[in-house]
């Protein structure tokens, strides 16, 4: 571990759903990848309450069991705000009930560790998240406002100097030279000052009748859309962590299991299937579909024969619609 890099927690998400097993596994691929993390492994978990029509919360022994076996902590945290109707609001609900005035990195839970996340050099004061992004997010009507004055209404609407978030390296235009990310990372040095101020921005958006998002889809891209603006007003930005570690040799956001077959790197498939082998992690994993059809009875690796890691289809829907014509599609 570096030694002027302070001790951080790290948090994902844990739910009675695909989440818990995810979870599991993300957990087994820290301690498995990086043997040097000294801080705390936190699964935050939903609780039951009237913003959600059955309990989300982990109620399989046997994950809670596997869970505690890999040193992670359960965190219980109540949605004020959001729940069933956007369960992508975990992640912003979640932070406050972190330990405070403790760094944090937050992964979506679909994430593996694949490298030594103590030589990740974040920066805590200045606040980044995930770059491994399309442009999901707004898609400008053929009558506008175009990309520009969407984000810069955004932007004013809560007193943030738009044109210092700009890449003015890329073109007029083009959804590049706006701030914008994947949500699944992020850190910071404060998790309930980010969270706060996330959640108070994503309401704001998802409430206020903001002229120029009319007509633009917010579900499911508000924490992405949301996030920038979070991430800018802390001093952060697209710079803010060398390229290469997280979404590169320390972390893969994989997503889908199917997809992760289809895409990742050999070392990434190795990590996956060294970490679910141990008899007391795979006695879990095993009863989640996905995994048992495509780790353990290796229809993962008839996926990844299918496709040459090289020269893959540049969009995912062919990829998603060649493993289904063999029908070695699992979610």
């Amino acid at each position: 571990m570096q030694a002027n890099l302070p001790k951080f927690n790290v948090v994902v998400i844990g739910q009675n759903n695909r989440i818990q097993y995810e979870a599991v596994l993300f957990a087994a691929s820290l301690r498995h990848s990086s043997p040097s993390f000294s801080g705390r492994l936190i699964v935050a978990v939903p609780q039951a309450g009237q913003h959600w029509n059955t309990d989300p919360g982990i109620q399989n022994p046997d994950v809670l069991k596997a869970l505690e076996h890999l040193g992670a902590e359960i965190v219980r945290f109540d949605n004020h705000v959001f729940g069933e109707d956007y369960p992508q609001g975990n992640k912003i609900e979640a932070l406050l009930a972190l330990p405070e005035n403790e760094p944090f990195v937050f992964f979506d839970s679909d994430t593996l560790i694949t490298g030594e996340l103590s030589d990740v050099p974040f920066d805590f004061d200045r606040p980044g998240a995930s770059l491994k992004v399309e442009g999901t997010w707004p898609k400008p009507t053929l009558y506008g406002p175009g990309y520009e004055a969407i984000w810069r209404a955004l932007y004013d609407r809560f007193d943030l100097d738009f044109e210092s978030s700009l890449d003015t390296s890329q073109p007029d235009g083009y959804w590049r030279r706006f701030l914008y990310f994947n949500a699944g990372y992020f850190y910071y040095k404060s998790p309930r000052l980010f969270g706060a101020r996330f959640l108070e921005f994503a309401r704001v958006l998802r409430d206020e009748e903001i002229p120029e998002l009319t007509g633009q889809k917010l579900e499911p891209w508000l924490d992405q859309v949301a996030l920038p603006l979070v991430i800018h007003s802390f001093g952060g930005g697209r710079d803010a962590l060398p390229r290469g570690f997280l979404d590169g040799s320390v972390s893969c956001h994989y997503r889908l299991f199917p997809l992760l077959y289809a895409r990742e790197a050999d070392h990434v498939i190795d990590v996956l299937e060294t970490v679910s082998a141990p008899n007391k992690i795979k006695k879990v994993l095993k009863t989640y579909d996905p995994i048992k059809k495509l780790v353990f009875q290796g229809k993962g690796r008839k996926i990844r024969d299918m496709f040459d890691r090289d020269n893959l289809p540049q969009r995912e829907q062919a990829i998603r619609k060649a493993i289904k014509s063999k029908g070695l599609w699992q979610r």
